[in-house]
C-alpha cells in the first residue's frame, strides 16, 4: 500500500474527523471563554480588589533603560489564564455529565426478552405436542 493511500485512509477515518472538529471548536469556544473571563468577569473582580486591572499585575525584575524595555513577570496573565482554565474545564465537565446521564438513560430502558434458543423452541413444541395428546 503506498504512503499517500495509507495516509488517506487514515485521515478519512471518523476520530481523526471528529478530532478536527472538537479542535475547531474548542479553539472558538476557548475565544468565548477567555472574553467571557476580561471582559465580563475581571473588571467587576478588579474594582472588588480595589480597582485592580490583571492584566497590569506584574514584578518588575530589571527596569527599562532607554535602549532595552523593561523585563518583567507578568503574574497578572497568568492569573487571567487559570481562570479561563477553570472556566473551561467546568463546562466541558458539565457537558461530559450531561452527555453521560443521556447515555444512562438509553442504557436503563428495558431491553427486550431474549429471543429463546433452539433447545427452548424444542422443548416448546415437545411440551404442545404432549398437550394435545
Amino acid at each position: 500500500m503506498s504512503l499517500l493511500k495509507e495516509f488517506r485512509s487514515f485521515a478519512i477515518r471518523g476520530n481523526v474527523i471528529d478530532l478536527a472538529v472538537a479542535v475547531i471548536i474548542g479553539g472558538a469556544f476557548g475565544r468565548i471563554v477567555s472574553s467571557l473571563v476580561n471582559d465580563i468577569l475581571m473588571p467587576p473582580l478588579g474594582v472588588i480588589l480595589g480597582g485592580v486591572d490583571f492584566k497590569d499585575l506584574a514584578v518588575v525584575i530589571k527596569k527599562a533603560t532607554e535602549e532595552v524595555p523593561a523585563v518583567t513577570l507578568n503574574y497578572g496573565m497568568f492569573i487571567q489564564n487559570v481562570i479561563d482554565f477553570v472556566i473551561i474545564a467546568f463546562v466541558i465537565f458539565m457537558m461530559i455529565k450531561g452527555i453521560n446521564s443521556l447515555k444512562k438513560k438509553e442504557e436503563e430502558k428495558p431491553a427486550a426478552p431474549p429471543a429463546p434458543t433452539k433447545d427452548q423452541e424444542l422443548l416448546t413444541e415437545i411440551r404442545d405436542l404432549l398437550k394435545k395428546q
